[in-house]
Order: C-alpha cells, then structure tokens, then sequence
C-alpha cells in the first residue's frame, strides 16, 4: 500500500467516528508521519512510496487506537509545551496550551517584580513536568522541587527533565500536594500548580479521550471542583516566604470561588485566556 492509500483509508476509517470526524485527516497524516519516522515535507514529496509491512501493521495499530479515542499524544508518546518535547503516557494529564499561560504569568510576575536572585519554587501536581521544566529552562537560576502523589508520574517528570538536561535543578518528590513541607523549612519562593478542577458531575460531558483516557486523580476535585484548591491554599501560606507569589490554573466559572478562598491573601488577581476566560488566580502571601 503506498502512502497516498494508507492514508486515504486511515482517514476514511476516522471520519467514520463522530467525535473524531473533524480532525481525521490531520490525526491520520500525523501519525502516518510518526510510524514512518518522516517529516511532512518528506511525506507530501513521495506519496506514492510503499509501506513495509512492519510500517503497515505499526500505523494499522494506530489507527484503530485512535479510532478508540485513544489520544494522539499517548499513541506517540510525545506532546510539546512551551516549546519543549515532552514525553507523555497515561500516567500523566497532557499538557494544554492554557496551562502556557500560567508559566507565563509566573515569569511575567518576576521579571516585573525585579527578582534576579536564586529563587525556591515548588511546582505541586507536577504530571509530566510541564511547568517545572518550563520554568527551570527560562530560570537558569532557579531551584526547583516537582511534587506529585503518583510515583509513575515523577518517573515521567524525572525522564523529561533528564531529556532537557536540567534534572540537576529538579528535585522530584512524592507528596500529597504540599504536606511533605516541615515546619521550619526555608520556604518557597514561588508556588505554582495545576491542580484538579473539574467537577465530578461533568464527568460525562468530557470529550471520551479525556475522559476514558486520562488520569482520574488529575482531572476531578469533588462535586464543585474546588476540593484541591481548599486544601493547597492553606498549605501553600504555610509553605512561601512573606510576600511569596502563589499561581494557579482555574477552571471556567471558577473565579469568584477561588477569590473567596483567597481571602486574606494581597494582591489577589486573575489573568484571562485568549477567549478571556479568567485561567490563572494569583496572590501574595501577607
């Protein structure tokens, strides 16, 4: 089968699944570029190059995982953010480009602030590392601790931090939240987390690769989706340095909420998202 053929077929087999219908074609040349291991230039040049037969059955497999909802980036493993690769599996959450603009708003932050000295940042719910590596890749100065309750998580946050060399500034933990923080340590100058948000009453109204694919624990925080946030935000006041920074990704229709439980924190804010959507709560600890 050449090219041009797997593809067309591959397509046709996506269209036919409603939840995937408006991207099958992309989805389809995608991971045609994948188990060929060729560039899209290299793919439009040559359509009518043949498939081996290993690289018939690797694609025919990918395929029919997609044709499952089976996300693109847990079939190839990779997902970038904040323009870095990333290695993704199913025991992380896949890194979203609205989670950019929490890394965003934290740098923001700091370079208005005037900060240029080391900083101690923790990064709670770490997933894949997305934020803390983001993070330590534009703070050469930085220490960094990675925190997340799931020990194959850190695994992936380790082999992505150690791919972008900067492991030497990562420290991975397994924690809940931030309750491995003792009293009496030197604190953080800096939290910022993407925790769990949605409610567990949408559940059903999640798009099934999210909701069939991705981990449980990093999606639902009880039935008003502020579980998390109930129990980091006193947990993170105990843990920063006087007039320490905390930032973290919202929900939709999350804001007034999480301006209440932020209540007798300084300068508490929110920044909005492109569709200006309020995505990111920020506050100063008093």
């Amino acid at each position: 089968m050449t090219l041009r053929e797997a593809l067309t077929l591959a397509t046709q087999q996506l269209e036919a699944i409603a939840d995937l219908r408006e991207d099958a074609g992309r989805d389809a040349a995608l991971l045609l570029r994948h188990a060929l291991g060729i560039s899209q230039a290299a793919m439009l040049a040559g359509p009518d190059r043949e498939l081996s037969q290993e690289q018939q059955v690797a694609y025919d497999a990918m395929i029919l995982r997609r044709a499952a909802n089976g996300p693109i980036q847990y079939i190839t493993g990779q997902q970038e953010f904040y323009g870095l690769a990333l290695r993704v599996t199913p025991a992380v959450l896949i890194p979203r480009p609205e989670t950019e603009i929490l890394v965003e708003a934290v740098l923001a932050e700091l370079k208005q602030a005037g900060v240029h000295t080391a900083l101690r940042l923790v990064d709670v719910g770490t997933g894949s590392g997305a934020i803390a590596i983001a993070l330590a890749h534009n703070l050469p100065s930085a220490r960094i601790t990675a925190v997340d309750l799931s020990g194959a998580a850190l695994e992936v946050a380790r082999a992505n931090a150690e791919r972008h060399g900067l492991a030497e500034r990562i420290e991975f933990v397994e924690w809940d939240l931030l309750e491995g923080f003792a009293d009496g340590e030197s604190g953080y100058d800096v939290v910022v987390s993407n925790p769990p948000y949605v409610r567990t009453g949408d559940r059903a109204g999640l798009h099934p690769q999210v909701r069939e694919y991705e981990p449980e624990a990093a999606l639902f925080a009880g039935a008003d989706g502020l579980d998390v946030y109930r129990r980091l935000i006193p947990q993170a006041r105990a843990a920063l340095v006087p007039d320490g920074l905390l930032a973290m990704e919202i929900g939709y229709g999350q804001k007034e909420a999480v301006a209440s439980l932020l209540s007798g924190w300084n300068e508490v804010r929110f920044v909005d998202d492109l569709q200006r959507i309020p995505r990111v709560a920020m506050a100063r600890r008093v």
